[in-house]
């Protein structure tokens, strides 16, 4: 076993191959960005190595300087996690000629496997089966119009290389082609550097199911399925394993399958198999497709960890250090059923956004797993994924486990940014989700209504006003009368309502009037209404009901007056780059026309143009880094 490794990574990831490798008794390197030099995964390693600014290419995907690191402190191995250059073969040839160990595979297999067509083909030839589409090189637009034409609508755009849902574009009409086919490789070349694509046959009524192998280069095993159809854009929301309505038949054929793929590349290390499935009428064995292989571990490992009590990053370090795989496979098994959600800071309303901010308040609930980067008074920043935990729950049955993780998730706090919470409430809640009736479309089938907000406003109010009126955190401004009971009114804001209150402050019980309905509290309990925890930052104060809910106290002497959505200004609704503008000064637009691509967070957002009009002025320009809030386009008019 080694005695030290680098961790090429940062964040929940970092912390968690940490965690394993400390118990194993292997000493960790960190390497860190401007942006991280307090981060958690700085804490918690034995070393640290400055290596850049906070953008990534600046830092986590400078290969250089990360070896050197390595080199300097005496790490023996490098661990890639996932993302940044956990799939590059030309990192991995280099770490190797650097006299250091690469955990995971070799660049060889990671090449098999980089690129999707290519992958199909060597996927056919080992048996594999593979969605009927069009992986070849002539990349003109006739001949993948003809293509998609020839496969039968709808097809789905896929860049060849990364993945994530970037580069990929559903079509369901032949005249939507071209656009989608544009915007697909542009978001490929920003993301992957390469704009090439494949068509794809889209399945009607699709599961996506995984299949994690592990192999050591000789001999390889699976570590049964994980059904991650639960997404939105094309990204994971929920993973469980094992599968819903998974048979027997069907896993030993997805199994055999996934493992054939692992031998003919001759695969080291963990990996993903990732098939598209038919989820009409049923599994069956002759249903599942191969999509492509993850040449690393997976955000959503830890869900086959909880049925199989393997620890996969255990593996990979003893499979790297030169040891056998640790089982075969039929000393492997499940025992019952796992759930992640993935936390993230985003505006879910607002087009599931992205989101920024510091960490004022976050509590997790203890009886689940919790995989974090960041604690209490940690900023989640522009330059990296947004995510700020995965939540875990292991349980004997699928429902149990479900209502575990709803619990759990139910009792997670976060302050200071808006998160998912309620969104991964709601889907826990959703009644085909329960019941393990799930494809890939459910989310947007029923989006509306996942998304609306689900809290008692009267509970919120009145918590939130004990939490701003507190005698004991109070000073002078907020009222004091030395001979009578304290009593004071408050405008407090919630979403867009602005709501009066007031608060009449005893010995004995408290009072809090909203309208004419009175509230009396007595000893911590209210009988009209619950008193919920809440987090209060100056004016601002997080009410937790499930979800997080801020209100708001207002000024009575500094209120803004009322005012309109200004319809004659494009603002940037989050820190990113320009990737795209389509606009300049005295162009004429409609409304919805795309005037400015902003890349944030991995993402691509188009900002659209919100009403018919003349560009009076263009602020921002190809490549520029801008700030939330900023003024990209202005329209004519007077605002």
């Amino acid at each position: 076993m080694f005695k030290k490794i680098l961790i090429a990574n940062r964040g929940e990831i970092a912390c968690r191959i940490t965690k394993t490798a400390h118990r194993l008794g292997v000493r960790v390197v960190a390497v860190y960005s401007d942006a991280d030099a307090t981060a958690q995964h700085v804490v918690l390693a034995d070393e640290a190595v400055h290596i850049g600014a906070a953008q990534p290419a600046q830092s986590y995907l400078c290969g250089d300087r990360i070896i050197q690191a390595a080199l300097d402190t005496g790490a023996q191995a490098i661990h890639p996690g996932y993302g940044f250059l956990s799939e590059n073969p030309d990192f991995v040839d280099a770490v190797e000629a650097a006299g250091l160990v690469f955990i995971g595979p070799s660049a060889a297999a990671i090449r098999a496997m980089g690129l999707k067509g290519a992958a199909k083909s060597l996927m056919t030839k080992a048996g594999v089966p593979v969605v009927p589409g069009y992986h070849g090189d002539d990349q003109t637009d006739a001949t993948l119009l003809q293509a998609a034409s020839d496969i039968g609508y709808p097809v789905l755009i896929k860049a060849v290389a990364g993945g994530g849902g970037k580069g990929m574009r559903l079509v369901e009409r032949e005249e939507d082609f071209s656009d989608a086919l544009a915007s697909a490789r542009s978001e490929a070349k920003t993301a992957f550097g390469n704009s090439d694509v494949l068509i794809e046959k889209y399945i009607t009524a699709p599961r996506h199911i995984e299949v994690q192998v592990f192999g050591d280069g000789v001999d390889a095993v699976h570590l049964f399925e994980r059904d991650c159809s639960l997404q939105r854009r094309h990204q994971k929301v929920i993973e469980e394993a094992p599968a819903p309505g998974m048979t027997q038949e069907v896993r030993a054929a997805m199994g055999a399958a996934a493992v054939r793929a692992a031998k003919a590349i001759s695969y080291k290390g963990a990996g993903t198999i990732e098939f598209i499935v038919d989820g009409a009428g049923g599994l069956r064995p002759d249903g599942f497709w191969f999509m492509e292989m993850n040449t690393r571990l997976q955000v959503e490992h830890p869900v086959t960890e909880a049925i199989t009590g393997v620890d996969l990053v255990e593996w990979q370090l003893r499979v790297a250090a030169g040891e056998p795989l640790p089982m075969q496979q039929d000393d492997l098994t499940i025992t019952g059923h796992a759930f992640e959600a993935r936390l993230y800071a985003e505006d879910v309303p607002a087009g599931f956004l992205p989101a920024t901010g510091r960490l004022a308040h976050l509590q997790f609930d203890k009886s689940l797993r919790n995989d974090s980067g960041v604690t209490s008074g940690d900023v989640i920043s522009p330059y990296y994924d947004p995510m700020i935990a995965k939540v875990i729950a292991h349980g004997p049955t699928r429902g149990a486990a479900l209502r575990m993780l709803r619990r759990g998730l139910a009792n997670t706090q976060v302050a200071g940014v808006v998160t998912n919470v309620g969104f991964n409430i709601a889907l826990c809640d959703h009644a085909d989700f329960a019941a393990g009736r799930v494809d890939t479309g459910l989310i947007g089938r029923d989006l509306d209504q996942l998304i609306a907000p689900q809290y008692d406003q009267v509970s919120v109010l009145v918590s939130a006003a004990l939490a701003i009126s507190c005698p004991v955190t109070t000073g002078f401004a907020d009222g004091f009368s030395q001979w009578q009971d304290v009593r004071q009114t408050y405008d407090l804001q919630i979403g867009d309502e602005v709501v009066q209150i007031m608060v009449h402050w005893s010995d004995m019980r408290t009072k809090v009037w909203i309208g004419d309905d009175v509230h009396v509290i007595e000893n911590g309990r209210c009988s009209t209404c619950r008193i919920l925890p809440s987090h209060r930052e100056g004016d601002g104060i997080t009410v937790f009901d499930e979800t997080a809910i801020k209100v708001i106290r207002i000024d009575p002497l500094n209120r803004a007056s009322d005012s309109t959505v200004n319809q004659n200004a494009i603002i940037a609704p989050m820190p990113g780059a320009i990737r795209a503008v389509f606009v300049g000064q005295g162009d004429q637009v409609r409304a919805g026309d795309k005037m400015i691509v902003l890349e944030a967070m991995k993402m691509e957002h188009t900002l659209m143009a919100p009403r018919d009009g003349v560009i009076a002025d263009v602020f921002a320009a190809l490549g520029d880094q801008v700030e939330v809030g900023a003024c990209l386009v202005q329209l004519d008019g007077d605002d």
